[in-house]
């Protein structure tokens, strides 16, 4: 891996690395990155799945309003553990009945929260979700320290 590869927020030991190795295919316009690399002195945090349901624990028909949601629950969780975006190391996706038409949207969400620190990432696509009416499903891996 060459210094061109690492594309990385800030330096430190307490940070996220970024690496996007220049011969391969570049992710960051669908929205992730091809690896991440954790802090020396971090401990992870795991958190679960977190769907587009409001504080009523009401879920929108609507795929974009779901997404939009689910990420804002997780910046919610992020921000409860002291932590924020960019300590956000690996993203899992779960989209029921995913087609292309989809990513656009994924894609525009995932990139509004984590801006040029985009986290390494997996989307699954899945015919059901736990709750019926639910279409999308986020869950992180996060750099504590």
């Amino acid at each position: 891996m060459t210094h061109q590869d690492r594309i990385t927020a800030k330096t430190s030991e307490h940070t996220p690395v970024i690496v996007n190795p220049s011969h391969l295919h570049d992710p960051t316009p669908n929205g992730y990155s091809t690896a991440v690399i954790t802090p020396i002195s971090g401990r992870l945090a795991f958190i679960s799945g977190q769907g587009g349901q409001d504080e009523t624990g009401a879920l929108s028909p609507d795929f974009d309003v779901q997404v939009a949601q689910a990420y804002t629950n997780l910046r919610a969780v992020i921000e409860a553990l002291g932590s924020d975006v960019t300590r956000v190391v690996k993203l899992t996706v779960y989209v029921v009945d995913h087609d292309m038409s989809k990513l656009a949207t994924l894609t525009k969400h995932v990139v509004g929260m984590f801006e040029d620190t985009l986290p390494a990432q997996t989307l699954v696509p899945v015919p059901k979700l736990a709750i019926d009416p639910m279409l999308f499903e986020v869950e992180a891996v996060v750099a504590l320290d």
